[in-house]
Formats: structure tokens, C-alpha cells, sequence
């Protein structure tokens, strides 16, 4: 019986699980008929009898949620469905070939090993081919910090600056203890000197011999005290001590409105006016205000005066911004310590504490900054802000104003993780909170206000697309640690970015205007956030010690990783942005920098080059009168000396398996058959018919041998080559990273665009 041909699906329905069971070289997964659902999701994914009622009594009796799928199917139900039909699919086809292969090898075991998956929540199976299982990220990149008793814990925890850019032992997320010796292997590959002269051009002495002053804070950085956690009950500071003037004061609440309402959301506007007007009645009576509004007054201040520059704080008030800074920090620690914040039960003294954290929490931060996020955290959590307002029967505004608390609570544990780690407090099995409705203040204090979000851009869009990309963040921080256990494939996760990228671009284009600065700003937080995830999921492979990375998807680094650097420098330079630029560094710290900086140092001719060099430039502020080549070298050499002074001084311990990994980073010898040959400009080599192109650098030509037959034409990677601890063989190619389904991957990122041709086109 004939069967009809398979179904495509539409790019948007793809599906990252699917992905991930799938054979190469195999046939077309089964695809199961739509049908009317009438069971609930999870009975249906059990394979139980459902009673049909909301909830049923399966759901009911387990604690689990009971959904059911609506008529007309919305974009996350839809992906849902989907996901249940690949996995049910994929599982028969597994069956059958599970079936075919036991009859004609009898007695020989299946080799595909199913894998239970980390939701706890009964068997998810996922097939891990035989072809996959040799596949690993970096050694040399761990979750986990470890270091000597004897560390210096009067040194500033906030790692080495050079240009823009703060690197802490952990980088991109990821512990890097030996990062020095990555740098170094790459620096002494003998492939990678082009030219003897440009290395006696390098300016300055070695940067280890330099003062640690490059250890020091920056401007931005602010630290936290333990004033309101080990205050004495008897606190000679009063109010008075730290308010300003009226007129003072509400200068500062407008800037406030315009520069950090929009970017941080916490409160609900006309309600927070209102509690601020009666501040100062009761203030003008001699009545002294409850200690939570002035802790959340005094926050308002505070993150207004961060956000303002020293000119404009000596023009307006007379006195230097950190004067004025430390006075709003410590009235602001002085009134939580007041409103007994470690005990506290209050919504508003919470309220408080994250517009404290949210100034301090930017570019850099110590680990003194992760634990206040941890104890704020716990205290949330303790007042049940991680369950829904809507299931204490709240009204619509107290239930919006704790979904704002909690996910910018949500927010500061990703930001701290990413800068002192080691991962996310919050978990998404944890919560069940919503996130806010689309509509503006005004809306909720309705007399019947609206449970629909609108279409439009209003008060709340900005704050809503970066919560949902940290929270698609979050769930990429999970799927990290699954990678490396075997428990989903690379190709799955990457569908997921693909699909969210798509569906956050279908929700929010539309309402964007980029010619309405606050929705241009918007529009470049997304585009920062979503793009950063393939740089999160694909660095630790970038830099893999035993398997190379394929060109498709070193160009999905290569051009995610500029557009990244691109809108991050327009967030902190453009006129029209100015007063959120203050903020930028909340978004992203630049270590995708360091990443390009080490691809352009090895391979000079991408074709992102002219871009990635105008990026590097503003992020390291390296000479402008040198070459390329001696930038790039500049860099890396500063970087890994001023790392190394770190290491020492922080006593940071690499794993004993990590050690053992380290002798792989030696350079090979330059003579190797496919190392590329560096001659002058206009010459060639005597056998020029054995070798080919293969670009310019500096002004001169290179030529290689051609690649072995299994090599794809074209590949950027002649020969072996290293760089940041990555070591390639001859052979290693596209093949090489084996749980990529190349036929799912066209569908996420079209052939014609994602061609994996990485070089300039050679000159005729």
C-alpha cells in the first residue's frame, strides 16, 4: 500500500526534540494526523484515561497542571502539540528500527540508549545515536569555582578590566581556571605569527609588571553594604539626615519617570505618585513616614541619580555625583534596615529592596551582590511572590505589582549568576507566576480593568520582552548542564532560540516604531538578549578540545556574535538613547568580544572582519596607529598576563581532570603538510598547482595545500589549527559534529543565507 508523501512543516512549527532523535542519512520521521484533542495534555502524554473535568482527576491526584488545548490553538500550545507529536514519532520509528535490527542481527543489543530526562515528571525519551556520543564541549570551560584557603579575600572580587570589558575567572557563563594557558597555546601557535616584524612593534612593557590597578572597581560599580542586615537597633541617622529639598527631590522622581521606569519596572506609576505625595504632607506635618516608604522613596533617588551624569548632578544640584550617590545609598540601607527587612512580610519593603539592587546590579558586581539577590530571593519566596496573585483572589493591580517584584527578582538572580555564578536560584518548576499584562498603568486602576494584554506598544512592552528573553535565558542556563550530560542535542536547543527568536519577533515587530527612542531601545534589548543565546549554547563548542565545530555553525557565532557587540554599542552611543545608556551594561558585559577576537586573530579574512574590528576597537581601546595583527596580539597578551596576576592572587583551582587536558593545548610544529605557507605580496609558491588560495594577511598572500578529500571546499580551517584551546584535526569537519541534523538545521536557518562560507571571496 502506497502511503502519501510527508508533510513539511512550516519553519515556525519546527520543533527542537525532533531534532534531536533524528538519524542522519535516515527517512522522514512519521507524522501523526491531527485529531480532535479532548484529554488533557499530560494524560494524553501518559497514555492515561482522562476524565475530561478541570482539573481531571489524574492531574488532581499527581499535583500536576492540568491543561487543556483550546479550539483555536495559540503559539504555545501549538509548539506543545507539536512537541508531543515528534516525540510519539520519532519513539515509533525507533521501535520499528529497534525491530529490523534485532531480526537481522539476532542477539546483538540495540545500541541507541534512551535517556531519562531531568524533569522528574515520569520517562521522556530521547535517543542518543551512536555517532553523537563522542561529541563534547570544552574541558577547559566548568559550571563550578573551587580555590585555595590561603586566597586573598581583601582583593575586589571583580576580576581583571581592559577597554570595556571585566573578565572574572568566569567567562560567558562558564569557569575558565586556566584560561591563561588557552591564550598562551594560541599566541605561541606558530601558524599564527605572520609576520616577525609586527611582534618587535608591540608598545609597553609586559602587562605583568604593570600595578594591579586594573584589578580595581570601575566607575560604575557600587557596593552593597550590610548596613540593613547587622544594623543596631539604636540608628542615629534620621530621615532628615539624608532627604533633600522639595524641589530637589522631585527633580530627581522625574528623572526617575523618564530614565529608569522604563528600563526597570517595579512599581505601578500613579500609585507610587500618590504615596509620594503623601510622603512629603506627612513630612510638612512632622509626622515621620512608615520606613518602607522611605525606603522605597530613597530607592527612586538613588537609581535616578546613577542614571544622570556628573555634569548634570553638579548642574542641578550643586555637588558631585558620588557624594550625592552615597548619600541616597546609605539613606536607602539605613530605612529597609528600619522597615525590619530580613523579617519582613510587607510587599512594599520588598518593593524597596529590588529598586536598591537595581542600580548596583549593571557591569560589574562582586559576590556580595549574589548573596543579597539570594537573600531577597528567599525572602520573595517566603511571602509567596512565586505563586500567582490571582490564586489568592488579589485584585488585578496588587497581583500586577508582585509579577513586576518577582521577575525583576528573576532578572538579578540570571545577572549575578552570570557574573559570580554558579547558577540560577530560580527555577522554572518552582513558580507559577504570570508574567504582567501588556497595558498601560492607567488601564489597571479601572473600575472593571482589562485581563486582555493589548496589541499596541504600551508602558509595560519594553519590561515584557526582556522577561521573556531572560526567561528563555533561564531555560537555556538548564539546557546547558543537559548538553553536556547527553540529555538533549544540539540541534534541539538551537530550534528552540530559532523558535522563540521567531515568535518574539511575530509578538512584538508590529508594535515597534524605531523612530520613537524608547522603542528603538526595545528593539536592540531584544535583539541583544535573543542573540547572545546561540553564543551561550555554542561557545563551550567554539572552543572544544576533541571535535571541531562546523562552519555553518561557526558562522552562526560569527554573525549573532558582531550583531550582539553592534547593538550593544549603539544601546551606549546613540544621541537619541543617551538617558538609558546608563543601563547598558545590565544587558550584556561584552565577553562575546573576547570570543570574535580570538577567531579574527587565527582567521584575518572572515567577512564580518571590517565589522568585528570597529567593535574591537570600542570594547578593548587598543592603539589606533596598529595593525590588525598586532591589536589582536596586544589583546590577547594583556588579557593573559593580567588573567594570570589574577589567578595567582585568587588562588583559583583547576580540576584535576582539566590538568590532564591542558597538554593538548601544545602548538603544533609549523612544519605540517597543511599549514598554511605566508609568502610577500604578488608571490607564489614554486608548486603553485598543489596549492590554492587562501587569502591575504598584513598585505601578503597565503597559500595552503588543498584539503583532503573528505574536506569540505572552502573550510576555513586548513589543516589542523587551534585557538582558545581548541585543537582540529585534519579530518574533523561538518561530520565531525555529529548531533546536528543538518535537514532540521536548513529549516532554522536557511542554506542560502547560512552557507558557512566564512572567508572574503580571493581577489582575481
Amino acid at each position: 500500500m502506497s502511503h502519501p508523501p510527508p508533510k513539511v512543516s512550516h519553519p515556525s512549527e519546527t520543533n527542537g526534540v525532533s531534532a534531536a532523535v533524528a538519524f542522519a542519512g535516515s527517512g522522514s520521521r512519521i507524522r501523526r494526523r491531527n485529531r480532535m484533542i479532548t484529554s488533557c495534555l499530560e494524560c494524553r502524554r501518559r497514555k492515561l484515561k482522562c476524565d475530561k473535568s478541570h482539573p481531571c482527576t489524574n492531574c488532581t491526584k499527581f499535583t500536576r497542571d492540568c491543561v487543556f488545548l483550546a479550539p483555536a490553538l495559540d503559539s504555545a500550545s501549538q509548539l506543545k502539540l507539536t512537541e508531543i507529536k515528534e516525540k510519539m514519532g520519532s519513539l515509533e520509528r525507533v521501535l520499528e528500527q529497534d525491530v529490523a535490527r534485532k531480526g537481522a542481527r539476532s542477539g546483538i543489543m540495540n545500541d541507541e540508549v534512551p535517556v531519562k530526562e531531568e524533569d522528574g515528571e515520569g520517562l521522556d525519551f530521547l535517543l542518543i545515536p551512536e555517532d553523537e556520543r563522542d561529541l563534547e564541549g570544552s574541558p577547559l570551560a566548568v559550571g563550578d569555582a573551587a580555590y585555595d584557603d590561603d586566597a586573598d579575600d581583601d582583593l575586589m572580587d571583580l576580576g581583571v578590566r581592559m577597554g570595556k570589558i571585566r573578565l572574572t575567572e568566569r567567562v560567558g557563563g562558564f569557569v575558565r581556571p586556566k584560561i591563561g594557558e588557552e591564550l598562551s597555546a594560541t599566541l605561541n601557535d606558530a601558524r599564527n605569527d605572520r609576520s616577525s616584524e609586527e611582534k618587535t612593534l608591540m608598545p609597553g612593557p609586559p602587562t605583568a609588571h604593570l600595578p594591579i590597578s586594573f584589578m580595581a572597581p570601575g566607575p560604575t560599580y557600587m557596593a552593597p553594604s550590610s548596613n540593613f542586615f547587622f544594623s543596631s537597633s539604636n540608628q542615629p541617622a534620621s530621615l532628615m539626615d539624608f532627604l533633600p529639598s522639595k524641589v530637589a527631590a522631585d527633580r530627581l522622581i522625574q528623572q526617575y519617570w523618564d530614565a529608569v521606569h522604563y528600563l526597570a519596572r517595579v512599581v505601578h506609576r500613579p500609585t507610587f505618585q500618590r504615596r509620594y505625595d503623601t510622603f512629603w504632607a506627612e513630612i510638612q506635618i512632622g509626622i515621620e513616614p512608615a520606613g518602607s516608604v522611605q525606603a522605597t522613596v530613597f530607592a527612586a533617588m538613588l537609581s535616578a541619580v546613577v542614571s544622570m551624569s556628573e555634569d548634570e548632578v553638579l548642574r542641578d544640584f550643586g555637588v558631585a555625583k558620588q557624594n550625592l550617590v552615597e548619600n541616597f545609598q546609605m539613606a536607602t540601607e539605613t530605612a529597609l534596615a528600619r522597615a525590619n527587612f530580613l523579617r519582613t512580610t510587607k510587599i512594599e519593603t520588598l518593593q524597596a529592596f529590588v529598586m536598591y539592587m537595581i542600580p548596583l546590579c549593571r557591569k560589574e558586581m562582586s559576590r556580595a551582590h549574589s548573596t543579597l539577590c539570594g537573600t531577597g530571593i528567599r525572602i520573595a519566596e517566603c511571602m509567596g511572590l512565586h505563586r500567582d496573585g490571582s490564586e489568592y483572589g488579589l485584585t488585578p493591580l496588587e497581583t500586577h505589582v508582585r509579577r513586576l517584584i518577582w521577575y525583576q527578582l528573576c532578572f538579578l538572580d540570571i545577572r549575578t549568576c552570570e557574573a559570580q555564578g554558579p547558577r540560577p536560584s530560580i527555577r522554572k518548576d518552582d513558580f507559577d507566576t504570570q508574567l504582567p499584562l501588556n497595558v498601560d498603568d492607567a488601564v489597571l486602576e479601572y473600575s472593571l480593568p482589562t485581563t486582555e494584554p493589548s496589541s499596541r506598544w504600551t508602558d509595560m512592552t519594553f519590561t515584557l520582552i526582556r522577561m521573556e528573553c531572560l526567561e528563555m535565558q533561564r531555560q537555556i542556563w538548564v539546557d546547558r548542564i543537559r548538553l553536556d550530560k547527553r540529555k538533549i542535542s544540539l540541534t534541539a536547543v538551537l530550534s528552540k532560540i530559532e523558535n522563540f527568536r521567531r515568535m518574539m519577533q511575530e509578538r512584538y515587530m508590529p508594535m515597534i516604531d524605531d523612530g520613537i527612542p524608547i522603542q528603538r531601545c526595545g528593539h536592540l534589548v531584544m535583539n541583544v538578549l535573543i542573540l547572545r543565546m546561540h553564543i551561550m549554547v555554542l561557545n563551550k563548542y567554539h572552543n572544544s578540545v576533541a571535535k571541531a565545530i562546523p562552519d555553518r555553525l561557526r558562522q552562526i557565532i560569527l554573525t549573532s556574535g558582531t550583531q550582539v557587540l553592534e547593538d550593544a554599542m549603539e544601546l551606549e552611543t546613540s544621541p537619541i538613547l543617551e538617558r538609558w545608556a546608563w543601563y547598558a551594561g545590565a544587558y550584556q558585559q561584552y565577553h562575546t568580544a573576547l570570543l570574535l577576537v580570538l577567531e579574527i586573530f587565527k582567521f584575518p579574512m572572515r567577512k564580518e572582519a571590517d565589522r568585528i574590528w570597529k567593535c574591537l576597537d570600542y570594547v578593548f581601546e587598543v592603539p589606533a596607529n596598529l595593525s590588525r595583527d598586532q591589536k589582536a596580539r596586544l589583546i590577547l597578551t594583556e588579557l593573559r598576563d593580567k588573567m594570570n596576576v589574577y589567578r595567582d592572587i585568587r588562588k583559583i583551582r583547576a580540576p584535576t581532570g582539566m590538568l590532564e587536558r591542558l597538554g593538548e593545548l601544545q602548538p603544533r610544529d609549523p612544519g605540517s603538510p597543511h599549514d598554511p605557507v605566508l609568502l610577500g605580496a604578488g608571490r607564489q609558491p614554486a608548486d603553485a598547482s598543489n596549492y590554492q588560495f587562501h587569502g591575504f594577511a598584513n598585505g601578503e598572500m597565503l597559500f595552503a595545500p588543498p584539503p583532503a578529500n573528505d574536506s569540505p571546499e572552502g573550510s576555513s580551517e586548513t589543516g589542523s589549527s587551534q585557538i582558545f584551546g581548541y585543537l582540529e584535526s585534519p579530518n574533523s569537519r561538518d561530520s565531525s559534529m555529529t548531533d546536528i541534523d543538518w535537514s532540521e538545521w536548513d529549516k532554522l536557518f536557511p542554506p542560502d543565507v547560512n552557507t558557512g562560507e566564512l572567508n572574503l571571496t580571493p581577489f582575481p
